[in-house]
């Protein structure tokens, strides 16, 4: 099944409609339509064309929506990578998809050169040196229309044995994740979906594309600041707006006693479950919070809790969108159980993973190794993310990848991370370390250690050194004990603080 270029679509029925506000710059669909054909004719004399996979490593900008559309628009496959990591994650990542063209923008240029130095036949493209205005824009009709069956991104989503899959998303599960959402929350011609997450991430990658189906503005923020946020809401008038709960936290602390316009209808709250207090916080002050549950191999939305049952089921992630089923399995007779899901959003496949894909891939059902329930009506609550899973600022962190990192280092024997609550993002990682010699290694050291090796937010903010760790006659990590004494441990100094 084809369909045309969705931006092309749009450029034709609503041209002279607001399609991105950057900074203090605005294009509409028709300029945005036009820059695109210019970026994807420069894109094909550069040797990328149809099914390539191009990594684009940037900050949020008005030209990563340009390349977004550019690289639908010749079949190439986008592969959009977290600017938080660091170079040897990054090789990790091209080298498993056999990706070898990574376009860059100036912020992230030393990271790239890093990294095409150990890749020997990456072409790493400069997106202010590459990319100019006033090309020929010799893209050919048949250009414009795909199939819904073609792969238009891969992702990388964190997996349990502490390395990287890449979910393969078709243009088949954007759009029908894109229908679903619209079927839930509604389309109003007045809508501006403000997008202040990461575009590497599924949650600011699909209110791109939303946003050319369904004709809206997107007013695009290089990074996440609250008061930016602030001005966005009284300014562009935005209407709806995706975050997490460390996010949402900060824009309640920056607004103070102002109340929010009542152009916003829906902040849609995702990144795990949310605090009860936060969202008793926004129910007085009237903030309009959906939560949501999604994935990154969903196409984002999963269930999402319709704006009219906002009160009546306060902390639950809604019902599953159109098109998708949802049902949880019990390991035993207890309410809790595995959250699995199928339909038209959910992902082709883990890119090179066929052992990855047929494990999560079930008599049809995928498995997100995510704990819920469902009550009496359907509606789903959302226990953990994953058993072991750290949400530290709405990022996902495995502990096995941290601890793979610091099982490397020559004064350790053993180690093992857990999350700790923190006010400021929620969670954070925390090691324990069993070393060779008592005072063979300090805990600033290990942090240099992690440094060089895994992004800035995955690095532990505490490290314990013990004896041993607590395992099971089989040898089996014990890492619920381990997080039953980070919590004894925090309450015994929140105890002393207050003596």
């Amino acid at each position: 099944m084809t369909m045309q270029d969705w931006l092309a679509q749009r450029a034709m029925r609503s041209p002279e409609r607001i399609a991105l506000f950057f900074g203090n710059e605005f294009w509409t669909f028709r300029e945005l339509n036009e820059r695109v054909n210019e970026i994807a004719a420069q894109l094909v004399t550069h040797g990328i064309s149809e099914k390539m996979r191009v990594a684009v490593l940037m900050r949020n900008s008005d030209a990563y929506v340009f390349l977004v559309h550019a690289l639908a628009r010749i079949g190439a496959v986008l592969v959009p990578i977290n600017t938080r990591l660091v170079a040897n994650e990054i090789e990790w990542q091209l080298n498993h998809l056999h990706a070898r063209v990574l376009i860059h923008d100036d912020a992230n240029e030393q990271l790239a050169m890093k990294v095409a130095q150990t890749i020997g036949d990456l072409r790493a493209l400069s997106w202010a040196e590459t990319f100019q205005r006033n090309v020929s824009t010799n893209i050919r009709a048949e250009s414009l229309v795909f199939s819904l069956q073609s792969p238009h991104a891969i992702l990388f989503t964190s997996g349990t044995t502490g390395k990287p899959k890449g979910a393969v998303l078709t243009y088949a599960n954007h759009w029908h994740n894109a229908i679903a959402s619209a079927l839930n929350l509604g389309l109003h011609d007045d809508d501006v979906w403000l997008a202040c997450l990461p575009l590497f991430h599924i949650g600011g990658l699909a209110i791109l594309l939303r946003s050319v189906i369904y004709g809206n503005p997107v007013v695009l923020h290089e990074s996440f600041d609250a008061a930016q946020v602030n001005r966005a809401f009284d300014e562009k008038r935005v209407t709806i707006v995706s975050l997490v709960s460390t996010m949402l936290q900060r824009v309640l602390d920056a607004r103070g006693e102002q109340d929010f316009p009542s152009t916003l209808r829906c902040v849609l709250l995702g990144g795990g479950p949310a605090p009860k207090n936060l969202l008793e916080r926004c129910a007085e002050k009237n903030v309009p919070v959906v939560q949501t549950y999604g994935l990154t191999e969903a196409a984002s939305q999963v269930a999402t809790l319709a704006p009219y049952d906002v009160l009546g089921k306060l902390g639950s992630a809604g019902m599953p969108l159109f098109g998708v089923e949802l049902k949880i399995e019990h390991e035993a007779s207890e309410n809790v159980g595995e959250i699995l899901i199928r339909g038209a959003t959910v992902m082709k496949e883990y890119a090179e993973d066929a052992e990855g894909t047929a494990r999560a891939f079930r008599e049809g059902w995928f498995h997100t190794g995510d704990l819920g329930y469902l009550d009496k009506e359907g509606f789903l609550y959302v226990v953990a993310r994953r058993e072991d899973l750290i949400v530290s600022g709405g990022e996902n962190i495995y502990p096995a990848e941290i601890e793979n990192v610091l099982r490397a280092h020559p004064a350790l024997l053993d180690a093992a991370v857990v999350g700790v609550e923190d006010a400021a993002w929620g969670q954070t990682p925390m090691a324990y370390c069993v070393v060779r010699e008592l005072g063979g290694v300090s805990a600033d050291e290990l942090k240099m250690f992690c440094a060089e090796r895994l992004a800035r937010y995955k690095i532990p903010t505490r490290f314990v050194f013990v004896e041993n760790l607590p395992r099971n006659a089989s040898g089996k990590l014990l890492r619920n004990v381990l997080r039953e004494r980070a919590e004894l441990q925090d309450a015994r100094e929140t105890e002393s603080q207050r003596e």
